[in-house]
């Protein structure tokens, strides 16, 4: 993916870096594969606000993306790469052998044409899904299981990628975007590759207006409120006492707020970067 640094016409323009989408080769999606996509502003189901800073944006529609990749042994051709509004990376359409269509999280290279299989006992190539069992150790891969079945939950976002590093027994080791080392069993599938849209990191807004097209709203800081609103909150001028922490009393910085008696605890080799 490329970048295009925009001519400073306007003052929004002028630290703008937007993406190329050159990639792109679709500008409509598939109606067949379309969703409704209702928006809370943050408001839970007694129109209470529980998410602050959440509301209006543009009107989307949900891309139905296939995370289980289950039908397998099925060769499927990739017809197009899209946008989606709901995710960083992009998208690729594909038709499998027996007619029917799908979305898939595009990977890094792959290309219109390209044909892409899931299941077991398929070369670990670019946009192939295979349980952990068959891939060579050391790949590079996305779209992980954390159970069998489940569907791809870790390694989504454009760019990121773990890493095949151990097998032994019923479970594979892999290093996570984060840095972390865990333990998944081994007859969880994902897909060989990295996320497409790795550029996506070094794209700048530019202006706050386009932040409120992607639905997102001022943010406030907690030491420009009053003590009844904010722990950090009060003082004269612009002193902020005390240790940075949320509006419940949460510490900002540093506070563990993962269950030490959670069952996947025992699955975790190195917690990874400090």
């Amino acid at each position: 993916m490329a970048l295009k640094k925009l001519r400073p016409t306007t003052p929004g323009q002028r630290f703008r870096v937007a993406p190329a989408f050159d990639e792109i080769t679709a500008s409509a999606p598939e109606k067949s594969l379309l969703a409704p996509l209702k928006k809370s502003g943050g408001r839970n189901d007694q129109g209470k606000m529980t998410m602050r800073y959440m509301g209006g944006g543009h009107k989307r529609k949900y891309r139905m993306v296939d995370f289980k990749r289950t039908k397998h042994g099925v060769p499927a051709t990739v017809k197009s790469i899209e946008y989606d509004p709901n995710r960083t990376a992009r998208i690729a359409l594909v038709y499998y052998a027996d007619g029917e269509k799908s979305y898939i999280i595009a990977p890094t290279g792959i290309e219109v044409g390209s044909v892409i299989i899931s299941g077991p006992g398929n070369a670990p190539e670019i946009g192939n899904c295979l349980p952990l069992s068959d891939i060579p150790l050391g790949t590079i891969i996305h779209n992980i299981e954390l159970q069998p079945g489940q569907g791809a939950i870790l390694a989504r976002s454009a760019g990121s990628y773990a890493q095949l590093v151990a097998r032994e027994g019923r479970y594979a080791t892999i290093k996570l975007p984060s840095g972390e080392l865990r333990m998944v069993l081994v007859n969880c599938y994902a897909t060989v590759g990295t996320v497409s849209n790795s550029d996506h990191m070094n794209v700048k807004i530019g202006k706050a207006g386009r932040n409120r097209w992607l639905g997102k709203r001022p943010r406030v800081r907690g030491v420009a409120m009053n003590p009844v609103d904010h722990p950090m909150g009060g003082g004269e001028g612009k002193s902020s006492g005390g240790h940075p922490r949320s509006r419940k009393g949460l510490y900002a910085k540093g506070l563990k707020t993962r269950n030490k008696n959670k069952f996947s605890e025992k699955l975790i080799v190195n917690r990874g970067k400090k």
